[in-house]
């Protein structure tokens, strides 16, 4: 009887899986003029971003996002930034969506799924909430309307700044990454602020102390840098 209940358990476990919108999803879609236009959806324990940028050369469109509550069958999207509908910020959108054969059908949108979380070291999302200065750790408040998150799925990372009471939206920037050997990658996709980082890659230092994750290196710019990202829970 015990054998016979664990092999009916491991059965369900790749259904249940399955049915885990944690991770990236893409899709990928034709404008007017035919140009291509890539969408990326990541969905992070209870935080989702989409960014929406050209195929190929990573011409940076759009990107909306927030915290999300699913049941299975329906999901709750609550906006805290979106760069082409600011009034879209602090609304709550509810759509049906269905994952079937690793197919996410959300809305009128077909996305196919990326990554489920694995295999990046720092699956999550994130809130900037301190900085290196003078040798010395400055802590910022995380609490407060103006944010810098970074939402990150097993492969594919996105940092977005914004601020929830004014409905502004300050940048954004993505890609993909690899966490190896202490060594965090960014290979950055799109950057709203210049076109013309797209292709670069930037390599850090990186550790987790007491649940935070430490970040250091050279800017986009060149510039040091040492940041500490605080794991987001609400």
């Amino acid at each position: 009887m015990k054998k016979s209940l664990i092999a009916l358990c491991m059965l369900f476990v790749p259904f249940l899986h399955g049915q885990d919108l944690n991770g990236a999803w893409l899709t990928v879609a034709s404008n007017d003029e035919g140009i291509q236009i890539e969408h990326t959806l990541t969905f992070s324990d209870g935080f989702f971003s989409e960014a929406i940028y050209v195929k190929g050369d990573g011409k940076f469109l759009g990107t909306k996002g927030g915290s999300y509550i699913s049941n299975g069958e329906t999901i709750n999207l609550s906006y805290e930034f979106s760069n082409e509908e600011p009034g879209l910020v602090g609304e709550t959108k509810s759509k049906s969506y269905a994952i079937k054969n690793n197919v996410l059908e959300l809305g009128r949108m077909n996305w196919s799924r990326i990554d489920n979380g694995s295999p990046g070291d720092l699956f999550g999302a994130w809130l900037i909430s301190g900085r290196e200065r003078d040798g010395k750790i400055v802590r910022r408040d995380t609490s407060g309307p103006r944010k810098t998150m970074k939402i990150l799925s097993g492969t594919r990372f996105q940092w977005i700044a914004y601020n929830t009471e004014t409905k502004q939206f300050m940048g954004t920037g993505g890609g993909t990454y690899t966490t190896i050997n202490g060594k965090y990658t960014e290979s950055i996709g799109f950057f709203s602020r210049d076109d013309s980082r797209v292709g670069a890659s930037l390599e850090f230092d990186y550790e987790l102390k007491e649940g935070d994750w430490h970040h250091s290196g050279l800017s986009s710019k060149g510039s040091p840098i040492y940041e500490v990202w605080s794991k987001r829970t609400q």
